[in-house]
């Protein structure tokens, strides 16, 4: 136990370095998703991207227009040819863009990874012709683009990632399943197949027995078709080319149901896809990269363990 506690105590360390310095450990470069136009965007000029903070200081990004990737370079002296880009959560209504983006990224850069946090468009009938597409469209074109500049950016075009929290994991288990659907016309042939996934307390399922219903009614709509809510249901979306996936959650998670990391989990296990699920007992919803006490506070070391056993870090 005693290197387990060790072990611990460095990363909430860390966590705690990261939090205090986390704007002047690394400048990111924002690239914009989308050079040209938007695929099957409304113009509304009255509605324009906020920051708002909730308990005071914690920021959540609204009404996104122009997704971006904000771009963390790993550092040269420990980086490994790895990328990730991060879907920060929310409901599909808002991002939490500190503690499930900016801080991950930076935690990542500390084990050689360079990261993309994806601010990706929420999903309104205002700005978009089919809301429910809008963030697949995002996230198939940011995986295309760090595949594209791979070589520019010193990144292994085959060791490319997704990660997600709650309705940001809905979508990196999306781009994870559906990456070769046609959602927006292109003139390139560079896969947005990601290499990996990193679901932590992810939606999966829009059955309304187990979904988070925000997500779904934010994402869907109200009343969604069978044939709407099959297709945005990842666990019914797997095949043999899904890529291997790491998922964390914990059990007492009162927001999104464990059934949906657990739904995920099988159905990848059901067709041979590499998969590793961590449920822990306690830890609740948005709880980031662990932090504070409990078991939960180990899964960026295990997510590490994880990918130096599969050959990628």
């Amino acid at each position: 136990m005693q290197p387990i506690r060790y072990e611990r105590q460095i990363l909430l360390a860390v966590l705690t370095l990261l939090i205090l310095s986390a704007s002047s450990f690394c400048q990111p470069k924002t690239i914009r998703v989308w050079e040209g136009s938007i695929p099957g965007a409304i113009e509304d000029p009255s509605y324009k991207s906020e920051t708002i903070y909730i308990d005071g200081n914690k920021p959540r990004i609204t009404k996104v227009t122009d997704p971006t990737l904000d771009f963390y370079p790993a550092p040269a002296d420990k980086a490994t040819g790895v990328a990730i880009v991060i879907c920060p959560g929310g409901g599909y209504g808002r991002l939490a863009i500190d503690h499930e983006g900016t801080l991950v990224a930076v935690w990542l850069n500390t084990i050689g990874i360079s990261a993309f946090v994806l601010t990706y468009r929420l999903p309104s009938d205002a700005i978009m012709v089919n809301k429910s597409i809008g963030p697949l469209q995002d996230g198939q074109e940011a995986i295309r683009i760090v595949r594209r500049h791979a070589k520019e950016w010193n990144i292994d075009p085959h060791k490319i990632g997704i990660m997600g929290f709650s309705a940001g994991g809905h979508l990196a288990a999306m781009v994870s399943t559906h990456f070769a659907d046609t959602v927006y016309q292109h003139s390139n042939t560079t896969s947005a197949r990601p290499d990996f996934s990193v679901l932590v307390y992810p939606v999966i399922s829009m059955d309304s027995t187990i979904t988070h219903r925000g997500s779904r009614d934010n994402l869907l709509g109200p009343a969604p078709s069978n044939e709407t809510v099959r297709y945005f249901s990842a666990d019914r979306s797997v095949s043999k080319e899904t890529p291997p996936a790491f998922i964390v959650q914990a059990a007492d998670d009162k927001t999104v149901p464990v059934q949906n990391s657990i739904a995920y989990f099988l159905a990848l296990e059901k067709i041979g896809i590499p998969c590793e699920l961590h449920i822990y007992e306690s830890g609740g919803h948005g709880f980031g990269l662990g932090g504070g006490t409990g078991t939960k506070s180990t899964w960026p070391q295990a997510f590490k363990a994880w990918l130096q056993a599969r050959g990628i870090l």
